[in-house]
Formats: structure tokens, sequence, C-alpha cells
């Protein structure tokens, strides 16, 4: 009799996400096994009880999934569970806290494509804001998106002393070149965006971030991508399903476009459903985070 397949999902948060419980279901996995309130220094002993249980053969239908909502804290965790295998003990191991690895990654690959095939850009070309980008969906895109080598800075809507600390933090854990920035309020969102190309907002759902007399201040914007699904929208006139769709309230002179946030959650629907796929169906070790996330999100936009 074959051996059933297990996810042990780790989560320093009080509860797992329902979310990505249906989505490793769906994915295939038989069982699921939930843990929460887990602390970075409990990682090695678990992996090490996942993987000694199941024998050689029980470890390829056995992985890892790394939840909770701190980006930093996942790749740590990911990183602890490395030392803990001990071959030929080993599993897969997919990180993907709140979702923001794989949402910053539909995020940035859509935007992505839409420069390349409306304005034959690259993403080095541009200068780039993350609005929202102190929270682990915007730190993850404002990642990718410096590591591809566009000029990025982190908004946070308070304080910029707070988007300088988390830029230079992640700037030292990935080796990318963030800056931060703040916006209080609408005349201070205007002089940002007077100069930008890309435009990610991954803020705090339902709140309208960039509304039309702000946007119509952008004279050189090429793409804005909003993840926000909740009424109103994040970016004032980017539909729901728009997908390189002439942006209402820009300048016509730009040629820009909107990406909507059904476009991007189709895309991180897909991306995370192949990736837990991944975890059954490869025959070798994976260790899986935002960088992984975003070279499928490239494959599947």
């Amino acid at each position: 009799m074959s051996k059933r397949s297990i996810l042990h999902m780790f989560d320093p948060m009080p509860n797992n996400s329902p979310f990505d419980i249906n989505m490793a279901l769906d994915a295939g996995f038989d069982v699921l096994m939930p843990y929460s309130n887990v602390k970075l220094e409990y990682i090695n002993n678990l992996t090490q009880d996942v993987i000694f249980s199941r024998g050689p053969a029980g470890v390829k239908r056995t992985a890892i999934f790394i939840g909770g909502r701190d980006m930093g804290l996942a790749i740590d965790m990911l990183e602890a569970c490395k030392p803990a295998m001990v071959p030929p003990f080993q599993v897969s191991v997919f990180a993907d806290p709140s979702g923001s690895y794989t949402t910053a990654a539909a995020l940035v690959a859509c935007v992505e494509k839409s420069l390349k095939e409306v304005h034959g850009k690259a993403l080095h070309d541009c200068k780039a804001l993350v609005f929202g980008g102190t929270g682990p969906v915007g730190i993850a895109t404002g990642v990718i998106a410096s590591l591809q080598g566009a000029d990025t800075y982190l908004v946070d809507h308070l304080s910029q002393d707070n988007a300088n600390d988390v830029a230079k933090q992640y700037n030292r854990r990935f080796s990318s070149h963030l800056r931060g920035a703040v916006a209080r309020n609408d005349e201070e969102k205007a002089a940002l965006i007077a100069d930008v190309d890309l435009i990610f907002c991954t803020a705090k759902a339902g709140i309208k971030v960039l509304n039309a007399a702000v946007l119509a201040q952008a004279k050189q914007l090429k793409v804005a991508g909003d993840v926000n699904a909740v009424p109103p929208a994040g970016i004032e006139g980017v539909g729901l399903k728009d997908f390189a769709v002439p942006l209402l309230h820009a300048s016509q002179a730009t040629k820009a476009v909107g990406v909507g946030a059904l476009a991007i959650g189709n895309v991180k629907y897909k991306l995370q459903q192949k990736l837990l796929n991944s975890l059954l169906e490869s025959e070798t070790q994976k260790f899986i985070d935002f960088r992984d996330a975003f070279d499928w999100a490239r494959i599947l936009v």
C-alpha cells in the first residue's frame, strides 16, 4: 500500500490560513497537519520529527509549508529547516506567508508583461513605487522588482523612518537596493508619482490609495498594478479584471495601463497551485521562496 501524502503546515500565528489549507487540499495532499504558534527555535525539532518517522520512501510523499504574516520570519524558518535534514531523510519546503510571496510574484510578473507588451520596456528601465510597501506583500513586491533592476521605493503611509528601516533591513537580507518613501496625503502622493514609471498598490484592502486627481499628476507612468479586490479599488479607475487596459484617470500622453486584482489573483492562484503540486511531483528536494515563485509566475502569466 502506497503511503499517503502529508503536508505539515508551520505557522507562527494563532491559526493557520484557511486559504492555504484549501489550496493544499486542492493540490492533492491527502493529509494536512496544521501547527500554530510555532516559534523559530521549534523548527529544527519539528522538521526532524517530520523526516525520521516515514522512512526514505515516505519522505517523498511529505512536505513542509511555512505560513504566517512576516516575510523575514518565513525565510528564517525555511532556512532553519535546511540543517535539520539528514540525507536520505529530506523533504521539500515551501514558504508563502499570508500568500505574500505568490501574490507579489504574480503582481510583478503581470506588470512586467504589460510593460513589455505596451511600452517595450523592461523592469530595469523603470522607477517604481510600492504603496503599502512596508507590509508583507509590499516588501516581497519591492524586493522582486529591485532584484530585477527597477529603482524601487517602499512607500509607507505614516513614517519615512519606518520605510527607510524596512528598506535597509531587506536590502541586507537579499542584496536588493530598496529605498524608503512616505506619502501621508494626496499632495505627497502626487509629488511622489510625478516621475515614476510603475506603481504597485499593495495597501490594505478597501482603501482608495490613489484617486483620479492624484493619478493625473503622473507624467511618465506606464503601468499600475493593484492587488486590492475589495471596493473601492486601491487605484481609482483600475478594473478588477483589467490586464494592460488603458488607465482611465492617467494622462493620455503616457499611454499608461492598469492591471487589476482579479487578473493578478488568477495568476497567483495558478502559481500557488503549481508550487504546491511541485512538492508532490518533484523527485528532488526543493526549497521554495518568493524568488522561485517569481520565476514560475513569469512562465504562467
